[in-house]
């Protein structure tokens, strides 16, 4: 009987340990975990279920390496905000699976995705056909982002979707390919707004010939 109590107490202890651990690690949503996020949580909830199981092993020594990578998962998510390297290697980057109603082949084996993939994701959007998207683009979470033709009716050339440029000062090279414009191009067209030094830029977008300029935070 005694044992049923431990466990029972245990069970608690650590159901509102990780509540409070998952509450100060910040809010996200499943499907928006980074693959740090998932190896910390499924690290904490291995932790607490050999801590319930075994009433041998003193609590402390579960809750000691929880804690711990508690902090290491804050630290990794300060470092994350500061650098934008690190934020594209722990989360990854969106990529532009259909660009104005064509498909990009090459960007799809880049990601390693399919066709089915492709069709599967769509048919969970309700588009029954390819045919209807204007643009589709696959987020860092795996989830399939699709904006359909008709959705362009204001814009009489089919319009186009937010394009980052600069992001935390640094040029997207890959994002000005994307839309056929050279490095050159933007650093002549900021200079003409008066924006000399992109270092000091948090977010540049472009869309429908138009940018959205962000400074950072003196």
């Amino acid at each position: 009987m005694e044992e049923y109590i431990t466990i029972a107490l245990r069970t608690l202890i650590f159901y509102i340990l990780i509540l409070g651990i998952f509450r100060l690690m910040g809010k996200r949503e499943i499907g928006e975990l980074s693959i740090l996020d998932l190896v910390v949580f499924v690290m904490i909830g291995e932790l607490a279920v050999v801590a319930i199981e075994r009433p041998k092993v003193k609590v402390f020594h579960a809750i000691l390496p929880m804690v711990l990578l508690m902090f290491i998962q804050i630290l990794m998510a300060l470092v994350s905000l500061k650098s934008k390297k690190f934020r594209d290697f722990v989360d990854g980057k969106p990529s532009i699976i259909i660009n104005k109603g064509k498909i990009d082949e090459e960007v799809m084996r880049k990601q390693r995705y399919n066709f089915d993939d492709l069709m599967t994701q769509l048919r969970e959007k309700d588009v029954r056909s390819i045919t209807d998207v204007e643009f589709a683009i696959l987020e860092s979470s795996g989830s399939l982002s699709v904006l359909k033709k008709q959705q362009n009716e204001q814009h009489p050339s089919g319009g186009d979707i937010t394009i980052p440029l600069i992001i935390d000062g640094v040029i997207e090279e890959e994002n000005l390919k994307t839309i056929h414009k050279t490095n050159f191009w933007l650093r002549q067209e900021l200079k003409k707004r008066g924006y000399r030094d992109l270092k000091k830029i948090s977010f540049c977008s472009y869309e429908n010939g138009e940018f959205f300029i962000d400074m950072k935070d003196e």
